[in-house]
Parts: C-alpha cells; sequence; structure tokens
C-alpha cells in the first residue's frame, strides 16, 4: 500500500520533543515504524516556519536550520514553509490580573491549512492509497474526516503526547497509533550526518 506522510513541524515538537534528548528526528524513519510493513513511503510532506531569535534563546534559528539541512538529506521529504509571526502583545498578570504587562508572542501560521490543503489535494488526485497524519491539531478534523468519508481512503493519526485521543479524533480517522519513547529514539538521524559533496551536518550541542 502506497502511504503518504504529512508533519505538522511545530506539534510534533511541542507535543513530543520538547524537553526530551531525542529531538534529532527523522519522522520518515519514526513513521515507518507505525505502518505495516510492507507498505512504503513515497513521500514525507513536512510543515513548519522558520523560527526567529527570541529572548533568552539567540540560537533558536541556527538549531533549526541545521534540523532543515538534516530533513533535506533524506530524498522522500518535502518541506513546505508557513510563516512565523513574532509581535508584543499586553497581557494581565496572573497574581493581579489588573496589571498588565507586555510580552513578546510568537505565533506560526499557516502549517495547519497548508497540511490540510495538500492531504485533500493529493487525496484527490490519488497519489496515496492511505495517509498518515502526525499532528494532534484539531483544525484538521474536518479534512481527516474528508479523507476518511468523502475520498474512501484510510487516514490515521499518530498520536504524540501519550494520553488517549478522544472520540472526535477517533471518529474522523480509520485508525491511531501512538509515539513512544522507544519509537523516537529508534528513529534519530545519525550523528553527524554525512552529507552529499563532503558536507558534515552535526546535532546542535544545546540540544
Amino acid at each position: 500500500m502506497r502511504v503518504r506522510v504529512y508533519v505538522d513541524g511545530f506539534n510534533l515538537y511541542y507535543r513530543a520533543l520538547k524537553g526530551t534528548t531525542h529531538k534529532w528526528l527523522n519522522p520518515l524513519e519514526l513513521a515507518r515504524l507505525v505502518i505495516n510493513p510492507t507498505d512504503t513511503i513515497d513521500l514525507l510532506r513536512y510543515f513548519t516556519a522558520r523560527v526567529s531569535p527570541r529572548a533568552g534563546d539567540p540560537g533558536a534559528p541556527a538549531r533549526q536550520q541545521a534540523y532543515l539541512s538534516a530533513l533535506k538529506t533524506v530524498p522522500e521529504v518535502s518541506i513546505h514553509y508557513g510563516r512565523f509571526l513574532a509581535k508584543s502583545k499586553w497581557r494581565p498578570l496572573v497574581s493581579n490580573p489588573a496589571n498588565f504587562v507586555e510580552v513578546m508572542d510568537t505565533e506560526e501560521k499557516g502549517s495547519d491549512v497548508n497540511l490540510a490543503s495538500y492531504l485533500l489535494h493529493d487525496g484527490h488526485r490519488d497519489e496515496y492509497d492511505a495517509a498518515l497524519v502526525i499532528s494532534q491539531d484539531s483544525d484538521l478534523l474536518g479534512p481527516l474526516s474528508m479523507v476518511k468519508d468523502d475520498l474512501n481512503k484510510p487516514v490515521g493519526l499518530l498520536w504524540l503526547d501519550g494520553r488517549q485521543p478522544n472520540g472526535h479524533y477517533r471518529r474522523a480517522v480509520s485508525f491511531v497509533r501512538h509515539v513512544s519513547r522507544s519509537r523516537l529514539a529508534g528513529a534519530q538521524f545519525p550523528d553527524p550526518i554525512n552529507a552529499s559533496a563532503g558536507r558534515v551536518i552535526n546535532k546542535p550541542a544545546a540540544w
């Protein structure tokens, strides 16, 4: 069976990777660990946005670039970019809601829409027999249901946070698989990666 994989990069990071030692993840290998051994993945679409330097973490763009360079060494991976917005907002203090402070707020825009668009577009073009979505974004429930009910194609979720999906998710998809620490550990890029033209890509030391 031809399986196509759709990854919401920020959702994957914040729900499964942040605070772990598994950030140097090869998502294609992770997907291969959860699909049937007889299935094949022809393409993995990875949706993200380029981050900006943030207060207390000026090295974030360099770490992300190293990871994007690692992804680009995988022929089956296609990277799709949204936008990363940073702007100041006024927020109330927890200790005294009457007092407001100005904070820097960051927001990623576009990944969920781009993922949903490609999921439906590829399905309508019959470019996969089944789809695997790596995200827990509830905004994807509608497109997931369309693939399953209207296109009559199996579509699965790779669940990220260790809990159980609620009934809304289970009704929207054909199957659910779960991320585990062992699967994350078994799907890491080598360090270093020996890329083409003699380039060497190292896992960021700060990770």
